[in-house]
């Protein structure tokens, strides 16, 4: 039973998701986007798990820094795939999974505890 943390160590909702899931002894394993990059076995996979929208991170600077056309072009899981892969920056942050399960996107103190059923 592994469980992945995929993100960017210095992004601010990544920083406090690792620091929930140390406060509460839940020990998992960092994937840092800018230093191992993505695969594309696994982003299709979460691709297949949730809707593209979900997990395109639209309030970042990334995203800003795309041109109009550029933006216009995102409109399925296909171009989604075909950005993040490229810009690793444009997936929403973090990304909690487990065996190839995507669990949780985004943090949500409340939704961790319900996925590792922790008492807030």
């Amino acid at each position: 039973m592994t469980i992945k943390l995929y993100g960017i160590p210095n992004c601010g909702t990544v920083k406090k998701a690792r620091d929930w899931l140390k406060q509460h002894g839940i020990e998992v394993e960092f994937h840092d986007f800018k230093k191992q990059g993505l695969n594309a076995a696994t982003a299709t996979n979460w691709l297949q798990q949730r809707d593209w929208s979900e997990l395109l991170n639209r309030k970042g600077l990334t995203w800003r820094g795309l041109t109009d056309e550029q933006k216009q072009q995102v409109v399925d899981a296909s171009s989604t795939l075909t950005l993040i892969l490229e810009k690793t920056s444009a997936i929403k942050r973090p990304l909690l999974e487990q065996d190839g399960r995507l669990l949780h996107v985004g943090f949500d103190a409340t939704a961790y505890a319900n996925i590792f059923n922790v008492k807030v």
